[in-house]
This record gives structure tokens, sequence and C-alpha cells, in this order.
């Protein structure tokens, strides 16, 4: 059985984002914020991939054997991969966008580019605004050793041809500094404009124009740059007893000092100077990796826009759902028929609205969720709070293991423990991933009933502006009954729910899916019409993937749209004939999962917080929920025709773009969803 690795497969997605840094139809400064993308990728794929990786190459002999792979051949892949495409980024930053910029009125210039009037320029703005944050670190025989803080840039000084035979001028001399780029207020500084012509240099330049300044004892000053990428995983869960949120707090310490996973550096660097920094941090060649001139690219996010529309993606404001109302009762109407939202395109307001509903509702007596990300200021825990002083019982599941979230979750579970919520962390061997929101409320006739909100993203204001998911809005009893059943598991994992319409990992996800799968096939072999459509994030667990293997040979139609890592090779001979794969990158995250089922004609939808990897389905509490509205089932199989049919932002397995049919018209997903959905508000 052919599959393509993990990692590979990763890098495969993040090459589809450079593409949308390369594409001239993509507006210019977006352009950029796709390189600052792939940048921020990288940097995370270091930390945590490369890294693993690295260790995983490090165990005895033996036991590498019983990984089935060689994770030191695994680790040269994947390198070289990762050389290519930093080749092939360098030469997008330098050959398509600098130029285009230029093309634009925009200069962005290195400090050998400045006119002299510009060059004494930026000589006075070192001096009035960043001279004084900098503080350099001698490499010399009284340090005996140099931290490097993880996906921080550092400039190096290397001082030669000394002025005079003063004490204070040694022939050579190492140097290390701190981009002060958050005490500066950013990496980027504008220069005066000349007419219609506009400059911007990087800080890094800045402090290039003033180096001789600061060393006047030496003739000669060389500045380069240098970046540390530390292994971010915290390893818990090797840990299975005791305090998790102590040992969370412990992890993260130990992150920021984490063994170096890939150290980038300026390859115009000194030789004296690359030899001093290994000697002083204790780095080795095999983390040495050659980037540029500039790192930490993911600084373009705070490119200057110059307040011109035409460089961005046009707004699009989110719009209003066509059968929640704007105001009154949110729950009111949840309670008469079941709602689909669809953030980015339409507002993520009604979550955090039915939230504080329910906070200040006298009627409502619980509230359950599970929070996985959230915003830094967020309105959902400020809800929850609410509620809680309100004398509500609200219980809260916070996912402590959320990479790069940890510091964040810690900081909103121990605020909510104070507000009196009971506040339930899972087992460091578990994760919860699944979006979950139970409402229970008294009614008018004295009964109790459930109202729920299931999703494929996280309860997160800000990223809802860019990821694409699903949410439903319900108080249907078969899977509110459901959900609450979820909920009892996740503060007891002795006490297993019984199941009839969610699929629920780690213990009914798999089993449900492999279920589904066989009937397709016993349909396909009864000559009936048999089809899977899939869109996920991922597709990596060896037991799925071999299912749809044997589903293509059985003769069932198997479409799958995955954003990120595809390890399933379609077309192979004997395997996967039968299977179709592409991938969307264009202006927002494709984040939801959908499984849909031909089912012998009464065809199944299912919206889900899993990808199909084996962590989600086998380590993680997740689910997928079933739609059974007709008309939103219909909703949900419309906007995903749209993602099947997308010719211009679509790629194929091979990341080759999806090109419209002769005489056929361009569909681009995103585009067509926006226009469809506001459409919706005409026609209900």
């Amino acid at each position: 059985m052919k599959t393509l690795s993990r990692d590979l497969s990763w890098l495969r997605f993040n090459a589809r984002v450079l593409q949308e840094a390369q594409s001239p139809s993509v507006p210019l400064l977006e352009r950029l914020k796709f390189l600052a993308i792939f940048s921020s990728n990288l940097d995370e794929f270091f930390k945590v991939r490369v890294a693993t990786l690295r260790r995983l190459s490090k165990l005895k002999k033996k036991t590498r054997a019983k990984l089935g792979e060689s994770p030191k051949r695994q680790l040269r892949e994947v390198l070289a991969e990762v050389f290519r495409q930093q080749q092939e980024f360098g030469a997008t930053f330098r050959e398509q966008l600098l130029p285009a910029l230029n093309d634009q009125h925009i200069h962005l210039l290195s400090a050998a580019e400045l006119s002299g009037t510009q060059y004494e320029w930026t000589a006075r703005y070192f001096e009035d605004n960043v001279r004084d944050l900098l503080s350099p670190v001698v490499l010399d025989d009284t340090l005996h050793h140099l931290f490097l803080k993880d996906q921080t840039v550092y400039l190096t000084f290397f001082l030669s041809q000394p002025r005079s035979k003063s004490k204070k001028a040694e022939a050579e001399r190492v140097l290390v500094m701190e981009l002060p780029t958050k005490r500066h207020g950013g990496r980027f500084v504008r220069l005066p404009d000349e007419g219609e012509e506009r400059y911007v240099l990087f800080l890094d330049d800045v402090i290039r124009v003033g180096a001789a300044a600061m060393f006047p004892a030496y003739a000669r000053v060389e500045v380069n740059a240098i970046k540390l990428s530390r292994d971010a995983e915290l390893d818990i869960e090797e840990e299975v007893s005791g305090d998790l949120m102590e040992k969370i707090r412990s992890s993260l310490g130990k992150r920021e000092t984490g063994f170096p996973a890939r150290l980038l550096f300026d390859p115009a660097m000194p030789k004296e100077t690359l030899r001093a920094i290994k000697q002083k941090t204790g780095i080795g060649d095999e983390e040495l990796v050659e980037g540029s001139r500039y790192h930490n690219f993911r600084d373009f996010f705070g490119f200057p826009t110059f307040d011109e529309a035409r460089f961005q993606y046009p707004p699009r404001p989110a719009l209003p759902h066509p059968s929640l109302p704007r105001t009154g009762s949110l729950l009111d109407a949840i309670g008469q028929r079941d709602h689909l939202l669809h953030p980015p395109y339409q507002s993520f307001d009604y979550v955090t609205r039915v939230l504080s509903e329910a906070a200040a509702d006298p009627r409502v007596s619980a509230i359950s969720i599970t929070l996985y990300r959230v915003a830094s200021k967020s309105a959902v825990v400020k809800a929850l709070l609410k509620a809680a002083k309100h004398g509500k019982q609200v219980t809260v599941v916070v996912e402590l293991k959320a990479r790069f979230d940890e510091e964040s979750n810690l900081f909103w579970a121990e605020k909510l423990q104070r507000a009196g919520a009971q506040v339930i962390f899972t087992p460091p061997e578990l994760k919860v991933h699944s979006k979950l929101l139970l409402i229970a409320r008294r009614e008018s006739d004295e009964t109790t009933r459930r109202y729920a909100y299931f999703s494929t993203g996280n309860f997160n204001e800000s990223t809802s502006e860019v990821y694409t998911d699903h949410g439903l809005f319900t108080a249907d009893e078969r899977l509110t009954r459901e959900a609450a059943g979820v909920f009892d598991y996740l503060i007891d994992q002795s006490v297993v729910p019984a199941l009839e319409h969610l699929l629920v990992a780690p213990f009914g996800l798999r089993p449900g899916l492999n279920a589904l799968i066989d009937y397709e096939i016993k349909q396909a072999k009864k000559g009936h019409e048999a089809y899977i459509l899939l869109k996920l994030n991922a597709v990596q667990d060896e037991g799925m993937i071999a299912k749809l293997y044997a589903a293509s040979q059985a003769g069932v139609r198997v479409e799958l749209i995955v954003r990120g890592i595809g390890c399933l090779v379609p077309g192979q001979a004997g395997f996967s004939e039968n299977i179709q794969q592409r991938g969307l990158v264009d202006r927002y995250l494709e984040h939801s999962r959908v499984y849909v089922f031909a089912h012998g004609g009464t065809e199944k939808v299912y919206v889900a917080s899993a990808d199909w990897m084996t962590r989600n389905l086998d380590r993680r509490v997740e689910v997928a929920f079933p739609i059974f509205d007709e008309a939103l089932r219909a909703e949900v199989r419309h906007l995903l025709d749209f993602q099947r049919n997308d010719n211009v932002k679509a790629r194929d397995f091979e990341n080759n773009f999806i090109q419209p049919e002769a005489e056929g018209k361009p569909v681009r997903a995103q585009e067509a969803t926006y226009a469809w959905l506001k459409s919706l508000k005409k026609r209900r």
C-alpha cells in the first residue's frame, strides 16, 4: 500500500501557500502575507516535526527498528525538500515581490541602496529611536554560555581592523544582540516619501547603518542575522499523575529552553562569527540551516499598508444570518428549528450572543462548553464568567495541551475557577478537540430543555474571521441528549455513553466511519451507486487510508478535498483508481470537516471537528454530528459542491492548479460561497 509520508505531505501544503505568494492575481500585500504564513508554518514545522524526527533518530537502533521507518532517512528527505522550498521562497521574494513592489512605487531598500540623504536620515533615526534599545553581548572568554531565545532574530557583529592599538580595540571581536522588534514597535521603518515614491527599511538595516557609530574603534563592522527554533514538544504525555496545571507550567518553561531544532544563519556571515556562535551555544552542524540576510518573514504581517485598498483583499463584511434574529432571543429561535452558521462568511457574533443571553437568562440553569483555543480578549469566556457570577452551573472543559495556546488556556482556566466555574482537565494522554456548547433552560411548562451548538471551529472570535467553519445550533433532543453524554464522559472517562447519532472519538468515531464505508462497499458490489465525499484538513491514518483503498477497489467513487496533510496517493493501479484528491488555498484558511456518504440513496451528511489522523481517531475527544434537517443538509452539500468544482484556487495531488474545462466558467469556491450565502437573506 503506497502512501506519502506525513511530513513530506505537509511540506506540499506549505508549497501551496507559497504558490499564493507567487500568484499575480493575489493583491500585492496579501502576497507578502502569504510569505509570512509560509515562514510561520515552517518555523512551527521545525519546532515540532523536525525536532521530533531528530529525537527519534537518536534512539537506540533496536528501538528505531520498531518504528517501521528510518527517522534518519525521513529527516534527510524532509531537510532536502525544505532546502528546495527555501530556495524557491527566496527567489519569490527577490525576483517577484520586490520588483512588483517597485512597480507600485514601494521600495524595500537595503542599507547599501540608500541615497546619501536617506543614509543621513537613517543615521539620525538610529540615534534618536533605536540606539538606546540595543544591548550587545560580547562573545569572549568571560562568557561561558550564550542563550538564544526561541523564534527571535539576533544580529551578530564581527569587528576587525582596529583603528588603534589601544587595549579596548582587540584584533577581532564578535558580539550578539537581540533585534528589538517589539520595543521598537515593529520590524519596518518608513523613510520620507519622495514624490510618489515610498521607501521602507528593515529595522535590521537601520542598525547596520548605525553600527559604525556604535563601534568607532573598528574600521570593519559586519552585521549578520541568526534565528533559533527550539523543540516545542512538551512531552507531558509521559506524565500520567500529579497536578496537570503544574506540569503545563513546568513544561512551558522547558519549551523556552528546549533543544535547538534549527539555527538559521546568513550565508554571508564571517566564519569567525559562526564559529563563535557554535562554541558559545553548543549548537552542532546538524542544527545549522543556511538562510538569507533576513529572518522571521512572519514579520511581514506588519508591513506598511500605505492606506492603499487595492493592495489588499476587498472588504468582505460578515453576513447576517438568514434565519437567526438580529435582535431578540436566539434561544427561542433555536428552539423552533435548526440553524447552520458559516463563519467567517456569517458573523460569529451569534455564538457570543447566545452565550451572553444564556448568562443573563434567569431560566438558564447550566452551561457546559469545551474550550480548545480562545481569543486573547475572549468574549466567550467573559460570558461564561458572567454566567458563573449569576449563580449558574458552568462547566468548562479546558484543553491545556492545545499546542502554543497552553499559556493562554491556563490563564483563562484559572480565571474561570476563581469565578466559581467547574473547570475540567482531561488526562494528559487525551486531548479534547471537539467544539461543543450545551445550555439547559427551564421552559414555560416547567420542563428543562437543552440547546446545543456543535462546530468544526474553536470558540475564538479572532480565528473566526479567517477560518472557514460550520456550526449547528440545535435543540433536537436526539443530539442534545447525546451531547450531554459526551460531557459526562469528559468528566469521567469510565462512563462511555451509549450513542446512536453522534460519532465520538476515541471510542466511536473510527468504528462508525468503518461501518459507513463498509456499507458503501456493499452497495458498490451490488451494482448500486456508491460514493464518499470528504472535506478534511488531513488524511494520515493508515487504517482509514486502507479502508478508502478498499472502497476504491470495490468501485466506490471517492472524492477528497484535503487542505493540508494527505498521505493517501490517488490514482494507483489496484488501489486508488476511483479516488480523486484536491486541495484548496485561498483568502481564508479552510478548516471545516464534512463527511458525505451516498448510503443507498438516503445520503448521510456529517460535519465534524476531526481529521482522519490517528491522533484524532484514537487519542482525542472528537465529535462528528449528523445534519438531520433536509434543507440544511442540502445547504452543506451545495457549499461542498463549490469546493468540488473550484477551478481557480484548487490544486491536484501534485499541486498543479485545476484548470476550467474548455469554455467552462471559472469557479472560485470562497467567492461563490460568500455570494450564495449573501443571496439567502433574499430567499428566506
